[in-house]
């Protein structure tokens, strides 16, 4: 069986935060300064992110980058 790949991972925890906090993707996209097509790239894991980009993510999120890319939802 193979596990997640980090790109799967993050797009969970980024779509689970966001619906946790009613928050619709343009309005997550504002917070972290991207664009809401980006935004949702990146939760259908379609989008190889930078560590420029993870970093204002986790920024937005107010958890740290390490976080996100760690399997189960981010609290």
């Amino acid at each position: 069986m193979s596990s997640p790949d980090l790109r799967d991972i993050l797009a969970y925890n980024i779509r689970a935060y966001r619906k946790r906090t009613g928050r619709s993707q343009d309005d997550f996209a504002a917070i972290a300064g991207l664009h809401r097509t980006y935004i949702g790239g990146i939760e259908r894991s379609e989008r190889n992110v930078t560590l420029a980009t993870l970093d204002l993510l986790s920024k937005a999120m107010g958890v740290s980058a390490s976080r996100l890319l760690e399997k189960g939802e981010v609290k």
